[in-house]
Order: C-alpha cells, then sequence, then structure tokens
C-alpha cells in the first residue's frame, strides 16, 4: 500500500512508533487544516507558520496519549487554539496597534457584504485588537464558553464577555464603514 493511502489509524499507530514517514504523511495531511486554524488566531502568516510548526511538535510529543476512540481531526484542532492562546500570551506585552492606513487599504480589498467571501471577513476580523479577536474566535468558532475562554486567557469571564461585546460591535462598525466606502464608489 503506498504511504499516501494510509489511514488516519495506521498513521497514528506508525507515528507512536515514532515513524518518520508516518510523521510526514500525517504532517503533509493536516497542514491545510491545522494552517487555516492558525491563519484565524494569527496577525500574518509567518506567526501562523509558528503555531502550525508548534502544534504539529506538541501533537508529536503526545502522540502516545492519544486514544482511538477520539477523533484526530478534534484532538489536532484543540492543540493548535491551545497553542494559539499560548502564543497570544506569550506575545500580548509586544503587540503593535493597526495603523489606520492599513485598515483602508484592506477595505478597498473587500467586496460588497452580499459578496464577502470568508477571506474578506477574516481581513475584518484580523483588524479587531489581539484580546477582542482571540475572545471572538475562541467564542463564536469554537464554541469555548466565557468561563473557558476566561481560564485560557487568565481572565475574568465579565472581561471575556467585554471582549466579545467590543468585537462584534467593532465588527459591525467595520462592516458598516466598508459598505459606505463601497457605496460612494
Amino acid at each position: 500500500m503506498k504511504h499516501l493511502d494510509w489511514s488516519d489509524e495506521e498513521l497514528i499507530v506508525g507515528c507512536k512508533r515514532k515513524s518518520a514517514k508516518h510523521e510526514e504523511v500525517f504532517f503533509k495531511r493536516y497542514y491545510g487544516y491545522v494552517m487555516g486554524i492558525s491563519l484565524s488566531y494569527a496577525k500574518d502568516r509567518d506567526l501562523a507558520q509558528e503555531i502550525v510548526n508548534d502544534s504539529f511538535l506538541k501533537f508529536f510529543s503526545s502522540i502516545k496519549s492519544f486514544e482511538e476512540f477520539q477523533s484526530v481531526k478534534s484532538w489536532l484542532r484543540r492543540i493548535t487554539v491551545n497553542t494559539a492562546i499560548d502564543f497570544y500570551r506569550k506575545n500580548k506585552r509586544f503587540q503593535d496597534q493597526r495603523d489606520i492606513n492599513d485598515q483602508v487599504e484592506i477595505f478597498h480589498e473587500v467586496g460588497a457584504l452580499s459578496q464577502m467571501a470568508y477571506e474578506d471577513l477574516l481581513k475584518l476580523i484580523h483588524l479587531l485588537p489581539p484580546d477582542q479577536k482571540l475572545v471572538f474566535n475562541l467564542y463564536e468558532v469554537e464554541g469555548y464558553s466565557h468561563r473557558e475562554i476566561a481560564e485560557e486567557m487568565k481572565i475574568t469571564e465579565s472581561s471575556s464577555r467585554v471582549y466579545l461585546a467590543r468585537a462584534k460591535s467593532k465588527l459591525r462598525d467595520l462592516v458598516q464603514f466598508h459598505l459606505n466606502e463601497y457605496a460612494g464608489r
């Protein structure tokens, strides 16, 4: 059987044996999935790549504790989200504020609201301050509760709620700004 035809179960068994070939195939199979998750948390592609690399390292180093009844994608998603949270905590004091010129540049790239694609929405979400973006993603995309977010980010539940409310308000403003810009053309 060709190695690309290996099932997830075969890949996991090989990864538990520390087979470099199995790890390589697993990495290639799930790279896009993990990168997609990472991009929704990272401020740029370079940081997303760091999150991807660390996520796979954590996955391979903890593979022995993976149980057969678990979903590979769920487990990998959880590791990736936790890795993104770790990067957020580690880099929080170094986060920069976006320049208004960056925002205007992105708005001109986004189509009308009715034609907004996933990538367009991601561009708007990336304009949120890091705290708000992280809470928004954890709550709205990952389905975390405010209690879980508070525990992960080391903040209070009420702070999580405030960040989410601010994120939603800012997104509404960004969409409205975009629509006004689009209508003015």
